[in-house]
Order: C-alpha cells, then sequence, then structure tokens
C-alpha cells in the first residue's frame, strides 16, 4: 500500500485528495478524514473486509463496532428501523452535528460491522469535508484516528503518527476542533427503548436534549425496551449493553453492546 497524504485546505489538493479517498474506500481500503470532533479513520461500511481492516488498525475488537456517518437526515430512513418521532426531532434539531443516534438497524442490510446486537450508531457530522466524501462514497464506517488507548488524533498528521502504512489516504483538514480547543465527544443517544435514553453527554448536554424531548432519560436511568415490530414474539430484542466505552476516543463507536468513542 503506497500511504498520500493530502493537504485539504488548498483547493487542488483538496480535489485530489476527495477523489483518491473515493477510490480507496471503492478498493476497500481505509482513509483519514476530518470530521467535526476529532479526525476518524473510515471504511466502506458495507464491506466487513474493509471494517475488519479499521478495526485491525486501531487494534480493536469487534465487541467495538464503529457507528456510521451519513451526508444527511435521509440517509437513516435505509438503514434504521422503526424510528421514533422523537429522535427524528432531535436529528432534525442537531444535525449535522455532535449527536450519534442509536437505532435498530434495517434487517436486509449485508453489512458487518462487529456485535451490534442488530443495531446501528449514524450520525451527520458538521464538517464540510467530511460531508463531500460523504456524498461521494455513501455511508462510511468511522471511529476516531487513534491506536485504541492513545489519545484521539486532531490533525491528520498526529493520525499518521499512529496508523502509518495501515491508511491509504490522509485528508488533512487542519486542527479539528480548533487548535487550542480540547475535543468534545458527541452525545449518544439510545432510541431503541420506549423513550430515548441519554448514553452519554458529550457536546450537547442532558438538558439541551430534554429541551427538546422532555421525556428523554438521563445516563443513569435503566433502559426500557421494546420489540421492533419485525420481530416475532418468539424473538424478543436483546438486553441492552451499553456498559464498555474505549477511554481513548472521543465520539460515539455506539451500538447496543458498546458505548466507545469515533469521529
Amino acid at each position: 500500500m503506497t500511504t498520500t497524504s493530502y493537504n485539504c485546505t488548498n483547493d487542488a489538493q483538496r480535489a485530489e485528495g476527495l477523489a483518491h479517498a473515493q477510490k480507496a474506500i471503492a478498493a476497500k481500503q481505509v482513509i483519514v478524514m476530518p470530521t467535526d470532533t476529532v479526525y476518524g479513520i473510515a471504511a466502506d461500511a458495507f464491506s466487513p473486509q474493509a471494517v475488519a481492516t479499521l478495526l485491525a488498525a486501531k487494534g480493536r475488537g469487534r465487541n467495538m463496532p464503529p457507528p456510521v456517518l451519513i451526508p444527511r437526515i435521509g440517509t437513516m430512513e435505509g438503514l434504521a428501523t422503526e424510528i421514533p418521532d422523537d429522535a427524528r426531532k432531535l436529528a432534525e434539531k442537531f444535525w449535522p452535528g455532535a449527536l450519534t443516534l442509536i437505532f435498530h438497524a434495517q434487517p436486509t442490510l449485508t453489512w458487518d460491522l462487529g456485535e451490534t446486537q442488530g443495531t446501528v450508531a449514524l450520525r451527520v457530522p458538521d464538517d464540510q469535508l467530511a460531508l463531500d466524501l460523504l456524498t461521494i462514497t455513501g455511508p462510511l464506517a468511522v471511529s476516531s484516528a487513534n491506536r485504541t488507548g492513545n489519545a484521539a488524533a486532531q490533525t491528520a498528521s498526529e493520525a499518521r503518527v499512529q496508523l502509518a502504512e495501515s491508511v491509504e489516504v490522509y485528508l488533512e483538514g487542519g486542527f479539528r476542533p480548533l487548535e487550542g480547543t480540547d475535543p468534545a465527544p458527541s452525545t449518544i443517544v439510545d432510541a431503541t427503548g420506549l423513550r430515548l435514553r441519554v448514553v452519554r453527554e458529550g457536546a450537547i448536554s442532558l438538558a439541551e436534549i430534554q429541551r427538546v424531548i422532555p421525556s428523554a432519560l438521563g445516563p443513569e436511568a435503566e433502559p426500557e425496551m421494546w420489540t421492533p415490530s419485525n420481530l416475532s414474539s418468539e424473538e424478543p430484542a436483546p438486553a441492552l449493553d451499553l456498559t464498555k466505552k474505549d477511554d481513548a476516543d472521543t465520539d460515539a463507536d455506539a451500538t447496543k453492546d458498546s458505548a466507545g468513542s469515533s469521529s
């Protein structure tokens, strides 16, 4: 693999970098991209091989599957099922932005993000370079661009120190967030229960969530489970376990089985 970095603050290199990143994603390779929180390592969400490469690059197992970044709110309709109206209200209020929503995944999708227990964590990042890339690649599995146990990278150069040649393309867009600003993780909201539940407070506070959805529960509350209509009564939804975290990451690697972090 030949690793290439692009300075995306330069228009010509930005265009070249996006084109190379698109080709790398199509070839089931991984890339590093900026988001509105930190830099992320990204792979085709629908390629088990690419997702396995992403997890291997981070030194992470299948028990901490990555969330999926999407370019627009409408994309969640094809990836999630039984989307509550309250979750739609949060998406409309806070996307693009530092909000990760956990849904029951569409059962017809042929993807393998890891041990998700039938869920998917979705987010629309508030970063134009990220959105431009997502528009040409489609949904990407994205985790923070660092080796597990290390600090999350705030530039592509920092990511390259940790991930080296395991990544095909590095898209450098400057500091994420601004230089001198500590990264704030996304807020993770579980939308698979009877009521929305904030799994982790991040850039968006519980109070802000409850101003939009007053019935939303805090992290200390017990989850209230329900069974999706696509499951029979003999197939109850699995119990939530959102206790696992990767303390090095700064956004949500969140599914029913994990609430670690990602870009």
